[in-house]
């Protein structure tokens, strides 16, 4: 039985996984009250050590950095 637990994904291979099986992945940041919120969701599409770049539903192209932003996926 699938657990729907989200999954965070912090190493490379991980980022590589959900980008070839094309699952949405969360991108969330802490506000300034030390409170996790979601600024962003879609398919990744490229990694790199400092940022990945998420294509949105809408198509637009958004880059978050690694060190400030979690990165989860439902999968």
């Amino acid at each position: 039985m699938k657990s729907n637990k989200p999954r965070t994904l912090q190493k490379n291979i991980e980022f590589f996984t959900a980008a070839l099986s094309q699952c949405i992945v969360s991108a969330w940041q802490e506000d300034p009250a030390g409170v996790y919120c979601e600024v962003g969701s879609g398919i990744v599409e490229r990694i790199s050590e400092d940022s990945v770049r998420i294509r949105n539903n809408n198509g637009t192209k958004s880059h978050y950095a690694r060190d400030i932003t979690m990165f989860q996926t439902e999968k």
